[in-house]
């Protein structure tokens, strides 16, 4: 999820050793420090990244907490991760559809119904996988900068969100193209309320965040600070860096509100794709991704082709100040999380060198050309 301005970020990130146990990950380690550097050289205030191999694990930090400060950018600080949230939504989603207390071919109406036109035709799976066409609230929400800092505590209900959204026509009818709508995850987090009788973030908190171990994660609901150590985010407006690190989440709720650290998102995604969270055909369910997306989107989970082969899943996210990436191998074994409050410069071929690096190993970013490898961040 982004707000005000949309754009592509391309990305590579790097990392501190932290406790060598593999001459491999020993030999990577200059390479990915390098390339943590480099983000915040080519224009990120602050980038934070912890790397995993196996049982090897790098975290690392670059550039500095805050401008006009020295203080530097916390190794595990806490940030915004934006639309990471709906892999987390789906997960929910998926699992309970495991216990049969719901389908995905199930259509919206039969749990919120007479809230989206024409949701007798839409289905939970639609939504998932943003082929649902419902039109995507965040286009009309924030529309300059200068708006968003203005509004930045304005509190949203989700009903109010869905609203600015069925104003709308539809993009397309359901399931016959993809758009991605952030729409479709708030929908997504009243449909576990209604089934559960609980809270969304209840519901995630028991079912993910505690079986997962992570920690530092938390969903703040109208609360607009971020607590303990931390990086600050900031908007470009009129040419000048204006600090948003404080700003009210429920503008994002289920599809985007989530803050955390590297270490828990490597968490997640490592529970999630070794099968403790969901089980292995509700698993393979998330990793097919739709045809209308080429191949990019599966269930809350994006798939990036790596141009060394294989492939990795996870999720990116962007809200106000903060440019998050979150991707581990299939087998959940290698895995890369970084964290930008990158403002007014493109810093992208970094970001796109420092994952070739990671996930195809030593020399795989020489000769790199911008726009060879994305990760592009949801908007």
């Amino acid at each position: 999820m982004r707000f005000g301005r949309t754009f592509t970020v391309l990305g590579a990130v790097t990392l501190v050793m932290a406790v060598p146990v593999a001459a491999q990950a020993q030999a990577t380690a200059p390479g990915l420090r390098a390339e943590l550097d480099a983000v915040t050289k080519a224009g990120a205030v602050a980038a934070v990244a912890e790397y995993r191999d196996g049982a090897y694990v790098w975290r690392g930090a670059s550039g500095v907490a805050e401008l006009g400060r020295w203080r530097p950018a916390p190794e595990n600080g806490r940030f915004r991760a934006g639309s990471i949230t709906k892999s987390l939504t789906s997960t929910v989603v998926v699992q309970l559809a495991g216990e049969g207390r719901l389908s995905l071919s199930d259509p919206v109406s039969q749990h919120l119904p007479g809230l989206v036109p024409n949701g007798d035709q839409i289905t939970l799976r639609q939504l998932l996988n943003h082929t649902s066409g419902v039109y995507n609230y965040t286009r009309d929400l924030f529309t300059s900068e200068e708006q968003l800092v203005r509004d930045r505590y304005r509190s949203w209900e989700p009903e109010e969100l869905v609203a600015v959204a069925t104003r709308h026509t539809a993009d397309f009818p359901p399931g016959t193209s993809w758009s991605y709508s952030n729409t479709g995850y708030v929908l997504l987090g009243m449909v576990i309320e209604k089934v559960t009788g609980r809270s969304y973030a209840g519901e995630v908190e028991r079912r993910v965040l505690r079986p997962a171990g992570m920690h530092r994660t938390s969903f703040p609901g109208d609360f607009p600070l971020l607590t303990g150590p931390h990086a600050h985010g900031y908007v470009q407006v009129k040419g000048k860096p204006v600090d948003i690190t404080s700003w009210n989440p429920s503008a994002a709720w289920a599809a985007g509100e989530i803050v955390t650290t590297t270490d828990d998102l490597n968490r997640f995604y490592r529970s999630l794709l070794t099968g403790k969270l969901v089980r292995p055909a509700l698993l393979a369910e998330m990793l097919t991704p739709d045809v209308h997306s080429g191949g990019e989107y599966g269930l809350g989970l994006q798939r990036v082709a790596l141009p060394c082969g294989g492939e990795m899943w996870g999720h990116t996210g962007g809200v106000p100040g903060y440019s998050t990436f979150s991707f581990s191998s299939v087998d959940g074994t290698k895995q890369l999380t970084l964290s930008t409050t990158a403002y007014d410069k493109e810093f992208e071929e970094a970001v796109v060198g420092m994952y070739l690096k990671a996930f195809c190993g030593e020399g795989a970013s020489d000769g790199l050309k911008k726009g060879s490898f994305e990760l592009k961040i949801a908007a």
